[in-house]
């Protein structure tokens, strides 16, 4: 393109030339006139950078479904799975039919039992009458009222109950547990109650002796008159303001008399026999 446009400048200057000098052309020879003509074609220039790329082009329809494959052979079995858990336990089922009867046994050897069998009767009575022991003593001792410890004596045991009651109501209590209220009828039984007394830290308790019946006539509570022996303090008993109808024991070991109404810890009495 350039090459052309130098043509035609070169054309137009001959021409201007030539109006400005007709008549020298006139005259002049034509062979003094030169005229340009395009060159050669150049060599080819070198391979230039390669662009960017362009932007994606619009997706395409979707092709068809291509058909569907050959089923595969069926493989090997895999190994076995950890065992599950037991099942639920099932009903107990009927009860099958009697079995046949058993042969015969041989006779057993002759022996003489009796003996024996007495001897194991006689265990099983003492074993009987150590097992209800042992179920009082447990049932004392748990007994949040009960003092820790029993007393006993060769025939009789004694329950320290540290819970103020009257004395109906102390007496009732232990009757509930199969007794009385203590009874000291001998020197044995009642030196036994005083040092439990004394043990317990008390200075009084009630006892198992009232004249409620007749006035001035004491007896236990199982009726039993209080007549071969007493500990009396002295001046007891005397039945202060007509009010004095039950018994108590001092830690001393010594009895007086006092009101019924009045609530007091009390001694428990037990025959080794009924336990």
């Amino acid at each position: 393109m350039i090459r052309k446009k130098s043509i035609l400048r070169l054309v137009l200057l001959s021409l201007l030339s030539l109006d400005l000098s007709v008549g020298q052309l006139l005259t002049e020879e034509t062979c003094n006139v030169q005229i340009l003509v395009p060159g050669l074609k150049g060599e080819p220039g070198e391979k230039g950078i390669k662009g960017a790329p362009g932007r994606p082009g619009r997706v395409g329809p979707h092709g068809e479904d291509g058909h569907a494959g050959i089923k595969g052979q069926k493989g090997i079995m895999g190994r076995y799975g950890k065992l599950g858990p037991s099942g639920i336990k099932g009903y107990k089922g009927d009860v099958g039919d009697p079995g046949p009867q058993g042969l015969t046994g041989d006779p057993g050897v002759p022996c003489e039992c009796a003996p024996m069998r007495k001897l194991i009767g006689e265990m099983d009575i003492v074993v009987a009458q150590l097992s209800s022991e042992l179920k009082f003593i447990k049932n004392a001792l748990t007994s949040p009222a009960a003092v820790a410890g029993i007393k006993e004596t060769d025939s009789k045991i004694y329950l320290m109950v540290k819970e103020e009651k009257r004395y109906f109501d102390a007496e009732a209590h232990c009757q509930s547990r199969g007794g009385h209220l203590a009874m000291p009828k001998d020197e044995t039984a009642n030196t036994a109650i005083a040092a439990y007394i004394t043990q317990a830290g008390l200075s009084r308790v009630y006892i198992g002796i009232h004249d409620l019946d007749q006035e001035g006539v004491f007896t236990y509570v199982d009726r039993s008159l209080v007549s071969t022996f007493n500990k009396w303090r002295r001046g007891e008993p005397n039945n202060a303001y007509d009010d004095e109808d039950c018994a108590e024991m001092l830690a001393s070991g010594e009895w007086t008399d006092v009101s019924c109404h009045p609530t007091m810890y009390f001694v428990c009495e037990f025959d080794k026999d009924s336990i």
